[in-house]
């Protein structure tokens, strides 16, 4: 079976109970690339923005942010 990223955004501000913008703001990451996250509709995301997000959220486990997958 096929492996698939995927990024924990939406789970993120749940648990965190803040909003895009917030987690935007905190993290310096811009909002519409946390959406596109968010949505699936990004394939990508950089060293940097899991960094600014595990910071912003104090967060010291990666698997927190992404998590591997079995495609369907």
């Amino acid at each position: 079976m096929k492996k698939k990223v995927v990024i924990k955004i939406g789970e993120l501000t749940k648990k965190h109970n803040i909003s895009l913008r917030e987690l935007s703001r905190l993290s310096d990451v811009r909002h519409a690339a946390l959406s596109e996250l968010s949505n699936g509709k990004r394939e990508s995301i950089s060293f940097s923005h899991i960094e600014r997000i595990a910071e912003a959220l104090n967060i010291s486990d990666i698997r927190e942010i992404i998590e591997l997958v079995e495609e369907e």
